[in-house]
């Protein structure tokens, strides 16, 4: 398989063509990050990353790290700038701000949602964010792990044990409530 020759080099060189091909290569990328972290206005939030990336095209050292992973830190970065600039903490988004989970739930659903939102939210910062890009952003491990700087088992372990946490928290409140319900 053949390396794909990194853009960033040549649009620090000012290659216009450059500039076109890496948004068709990371646009998609950077669309699925901002609409996610920034939904109200991730068309402002990807236009702002990619003058970033520009900007910054010649602080890219593929000794360091891929041209896929250097984009998706600037993306990720400005992004996080962008949610704290608006007074909301990415960390702190509960299940039920998703938009999946916007509609009126039934009184069962609301009660699993909670219970998935606060087991989240009692997980340690580096645990709920990998868990995080992973089932909202879409992310593989192999790219969180990229992103993050984490190892690959780590991130599995992460993920893994964040389900479970989860799974477990509901099980505990489902018989919890089948023991209230019987009485």
């Amino acid at each position: 398989m053949t390396a794909i020759p990194p853009l960033l080099p040549r649009i620090a060189h000012g290659d216009q063509a450059a500039v076109k091909l890496c948004i068709e290569r990371y646009g998609g990328l950077i669309w699925s990050l901002a609409r996610r972290l920034c939904p109200a206005d991730a068309e402002d939030a990807v236009q702002e990353i990619f003058i970033d990336i520009w900007k910054n095209a010649n602080r890219f050292d593929p000794e360091k790290s891929s041209e896929k992973t250097f984009v998706a830190m600037i993306a990720r970065r400005r992004l996080i700038d962008r949610v704290r600039h608006a007074g909301r903490r990415p960390e702190q988004v509960g299940l039920a701000d998703t938009p999946e989970l916007s509609r009126p739930p039934g009184m069962e659903e609301a009660t699993d949602v909670a219970i998935a939102s606060r087991a989240i939210n009692e997980m340690n910062p580096d645990q709920r964010r990998i868990l995080w890009l992973s089932l909202h952003a879409g992310m593989s491990h192999a790219e969180i792990a990229e992103v993050t700087g984490t190892a690959l088992g780590t991130v599995k372990s992460h993920i893994r044990r964040g389900l479970v946490t989860i799974r477990e928290k509901l099980s505990m409140m489902g018989k919890e409530t089948e023991r209230r319900v019987a009485r």
